[in-house]
């Protein structure tokens, strides 16, 4: 059977280690890297295009993840992605921090190590250097980022989170895909 042949919501590839909420509906030729997490109420919709969530990234509460045609969206592994934010056809580089409520339209490209201050509006097509603070709406570099702030707004976050979400695995509020698992459940 070929991939046009596939029915869209069995393309869905997460990695084993993946940790997900069964609240959060995703569809399409989506993959989930390495104990990434993805919190309740999260839609993933890769019908377009494909969507990437790279290893060790969150996608926290009421995240919206979608593409345009032939316009995927990719996020970098380490990335947090704070709640209520929408990621339309853009690409997130490595350790970056997305603040709630933000919206990164598409063709936008976030350099590594960068933070997007909350509820910041990215247009289409922009695109940001590594080390950048970016806020506004619309969105503009405020200024490079010290290491220090590299480490305690993007790599901390996201390691935090890789060990919230293990907590949250063994208390049952997250799961691991099981192979047959049926991931368009709650979309």
């Amino acid at each position: 059977m070929t991939s046009e042949e596939t029915p869209l919501y069995h393309r869905v590839k997460a990695h084993p280690t993946a940790r997900i909420a069964p609240s959060a509906g995703i569809v399409g030729d989506v993959t989930i890297g390495r104990d990434a997490s993805v919190f309740a109420g999260v839609q993933i919709r890769g019908d377009d295009a494909p969507v990437v969530i790279g290893d060790e990234s969150n996608l926290q509460e009421n995240t919206v993840v979608h593409v345009d045609f032939d316009v995927p969206c990719i996020v970098g592994p380490h990335c947090t992605v704070g709640h209520g934010t929408i990621l339309h056809g853009c690409e997130l580089g490595e350790n970056v921090l997305v603040g709630m409520g933000s919206i990164v339209m598409n063709r936008a490209k976030i350099g590594a190590n960068s933070l997007i201050g909350a509820g910041s509006l990215v247009t289409e097509g922009k695109e940001f250097p590594p080390g950048s603070l970016i806020m506004g709406t619309p969105a503009r570099v405020k200024r490079a980022l010290t290491d220090e702030e590299i480490a305690s707004m993007c790599t901390f976050p996201a390691d935090d989170y890789v060990r919230q979400s293990g907590e949250m695995l063994e208390q049952g509020v997250l799961e691991h895909p099981a192979p047959d698992m049926d991931m368009h459940r709650g979309a």
